[in-house]
């Protein structure tokens, strides 16, 4: 049998409709594709090839009794380890999680199982999603399949990884600041990160729960319309989830882009970014612009202050949402002495990596008594600013279009110990997150040494069609 290098979602249903491949012969040629490359690559940390071929039976059975396919039938996809499954271990990349097993699956997964999909296993990711070069895993970091010695970007690295180096057709990820467009930026693939509350966030791990979310990897932006329009949809299971119908994400893209006003920001186009990457987006908006988009130029006064406030609202949220993991009823349990407090310590202190530990002293700080105010209630009014700036830029424009990162993939190590310059990795990406708007991240070319560039593109609230129809528009016409 000759198997394809380039799969698709509607490839393989073509294929699968013609007879001519089985899930079950698709499921084991991606775990051929993963035994030969993860070693280089540390992409995923745990397969689940049992559940994988059952599953991939189960569509051949299907197929063979003549009953009508779903969606993303046979479609091989991988899940960020801070994403719980059913019987699969779960680690968030960290030593205090390392051995569990959860009970039940995340709504998203369970929503890509139900819809025929293959989960293939468990991405590799920073510890508990921070990080923005996938360095921070307790297991190791995970290699830019486009260049070895580069990061994929972080959190979501290994998820971003597997797609570009076609060890799955998909991948679910979770962007706090930028965790979904990074990766996808750095490592040339479309990503997506939805409204808050587009996508259940029941069965993911939390690392801040006002701004974590789940959304797809995929190999082109059609794929990424379809792991949306599966994943979308209220869930009784969170309180946070919308109730807000789910469009025809397909139907409503491919409506022309002509006429749609398209907002240039100031502040994202600024000192200190790469000339290759800017040139690189300034090319891309020329894209648009002979699509038929209009260009207006905008001001968002209130972007130099995301990075503080991010790093004050999401380390206040870590701190109080880490403080379940105590060595008392799951996880690592490191014995004190006869004492409670002791055990807390130990199991911590050697369960935690640096930047967790980091993150949660940072966040404990600023909700101590006397600084709360000075800290976190100040931050959250500045959050407040930002997503007013969002709101007033969306009166004028249909859609805002940045950079994602401001450089390409940097090399493994390079920024490891100037914990700054990692952070302001996410210096785009952020105030999409504390706004709580949609974006994705779109390749816009390569620079001189063949690191890709992102384009992001951000839409209003529940816009999710729109700025899948400008991203679509703009890989058909770059």
């Amino acid at each position: 049998m000759s198997v394809s290098k380039h799969w698709t979602v509607s490839s393989i249903r073509a294929a699968l409709e013609a007879k001519t491949v089985s899930a079950r012969e698709l499921t084991a040629d991606f775990f051929s594709r993963i035994d030969k490359r993860n070693r280089e690559l540390n992409a995923f940390l745990t397969l689940s090839p049992e559940r994988a071929y059952a599953q991939a039976d189960h569509i051949d059975r299907m197929r063979a009794d003549g009953k009508e396919l779903p969606p993303l039938a046979g479609v091989p996809v991988a899940i960020k380890d801070v994403i719980s499954t059913r019987g699969i271990r779960t680690t968030c990349a960290s030593r205090i999680l390392e051995s569990y097993i959860p009970p039940y699956d995340a709504t998203a997964v369970a929503r890509l199982e139900n819809a025929g999909a293959v989960i293939l296993g468990k991405t590799n990711c920073d510890e508990f999603a921070m990080g923005s070069s996938n360095e921070n895993s307790a297991f190791g970091p995970v290699r830019n399949p486009v260049a070895l010695d580069r990061v994929p970007g972080g959190s979501s690295g290994g998820s971003a990884a597997a797609v570009a180096a076609q060890l799955a057709v998909g991948a679910l990820g979770t962007d706090t600041g930028g965790s979904i467009r990074q990766p996808g930026s750095l490592c040339g693939v479309p990503a997506m990160m939805p409204t808050y509350g587009r996508v259940s966030r029941y069965g993911l791990i939390a690392f801040a729960s006002s701004l974590d979310r789940i959304g797809p990897f995929a190999a082109n932006v059609s794929d990424v319309a379809a792991f949306m329009a599966v994943i979308s949809g209220r869930d009784e299971n969170d309180s946070t989830s919308a109730s807000v119908p789910v469009p025809n994400f397909f139907a409503e893209m491919q409506n022309p882009v002509t006429g749609l006003r398209i907002g240039i920001p100031a502040e994202y186009f600024r000192d200190g970014m790469d000339a290759e990457v800017q040139q690189k987006v300034e090319n891309g908006i020329e894209v648009l612009k002979n699509l038929g988009c209009r260009t207006v130029n905008l001001s968002m006064p209130h972007t130099d202050y995301a990075i503080a406030t991010y790093y004050i609202v999401a380390n206040a949220e870590a701190s109080s949402n880490l403080a379940r993991f105590d060595g008392v009823r799951f996880g690592l349990r490191v014995d004190g002495k006869n004492n409670l407090r002791d055990m807390y310590k130990k199991t911590r202190g050697q369960g935690f990596g640096a930047e967790v530990k980091r993150r949660i002293m940072l966040g404990t700080y600023a909700l101590s008594s006397g600084y709360y105010d000075a800290y976190y209630l100040r931050a959250q009014k500045v959050r407040s600013l930002i997503t007013r700036d969002f709101t007033e830029a969306f009166k004028k424009v249909d859609a805002i279009v940045t950079p994602t990162s401001p450089s390409p993939a940097f090399r493994i190590g390079e920024r490891i110990d100037d914990p700054m310059a990692m952070y302001l990795s996410d210096i785009f990406t952020v105030t999409g997150d504390l706004a709580g708007v949609p974006a994705i991240s779109i390749p816009c070319g390569l620079t001189s040494r063949g690191l890709p560039v992102g384009f992001q593109i951000f839409g209003p609230p529940f816009s999710e069609s729109r700025i899948l129809q400008l991203a679509q528009a703009f890989e058909s016409g770059f």
